[in-house]
């Protein structure tokens, strides 16, 4: 209770302000009204993937997207995600918010993107458990957080599902993925996973991360955890690059 009323007394004497525009934000948000109105929630979507299907643009009115259609290319070639779910398309403000987060230790937009996950998937069926995409660990000791970890928390926690902090590692310091083209991510990230022999896996596990490109780590790391004795491995994304 005092932590509460604290923090209510904090937001009057130190209003926030937006942290995509910088503009006074909302008492007890991080965001301003018009950049929450703004939010381009995924609209439906290839469910094998998640780009989004033909005629089929981003919007600002309901983040709950249940379709179940799924795109030529996934149809061809499937994937070895069953389901991959983003809460946002990669735009503005979300094109201000993730590298802020991810690169510039901005935890606190971490938070709204986490937000606006829970916000999201709050419907979908639950899970045996998550599984951030955790970061190599000379890169986690640069940067000195996972960012995936950081969205995975607080998402698992208010849908009650497990997390499984650790299950997954990540084995191989790859070239970050974000300097290579679509042709190289999936030869950079091959075999970059591995599951420690204790962990003894769910059958039913989701992989939480950032952002979401060309899906080349989202797919080894699920490789991975198919090969650790998972028997389904859908992904949660913050945003997808359309």
């Amino acid at each position: 209770m005092l932590a509460r009323w604290g923090g209510r007394l904090a937001s009057a004497l130190w209003p926030g302000n937006c942290l995509a525009c910088g503009a006074d934000g909302e008492q007890g948000r991080d965001l301003c009204p018009l950049c929450e109105v703004a939010i381009p929630w995924h609209p439906r979507a290839c469910l094998r993937c998640a780009l989004p299907l033909a005629g089929e643009k981003a919007n600002t009115t309901n983040p709950h997207h249940t379709g179940s259609a799924t795109c030529a290319s996934c149809l061809a070639e499937p994937p070895p995600l069953v389901e991959v779910r983003a809460a946002c398309t990669y735009g503005v403000p979300l094109d201000r918010l993730a590298p802020r987060f991810k690169f510039h230790g901005d935890l606190a937009a971490g938070r709204v993107l986490s937000a606006l996950m829970v916000q999201a998937f709050a419907a979908l069926p639950r899970p045996d458990a998550i599984v951030p995409v955790p970061l190599h660990r000379s890169r986690l000791r640069q940067r000195g957080y996972d960012q995936a970890l950081e969205l995975a928390r607080p998402l698992a926690s208010a849908l009650g599902v497990p997390l499984l902090d650790g299950a997954l590692l990540r084995a191989v310091a790859t070239t970050p993925q974000s300097r290579l083209d679509a042709a190289d991510r999936r030869y950079n990230v091959e075999d970059a996973f591995e599951v420690p022999p204790r962990v003894d896996l769910p059958a039913h596990v989701v992989l939480v991360d950032d952002v979401m490109t060309t899906g080349a780590t989202l797919h080894s790391a699920a490789q991975c955890l198919y090969r650790a004795g998972a028997v389904r491995v859908d992904a949660w994304v913050a945003a997808r690059v359309p």
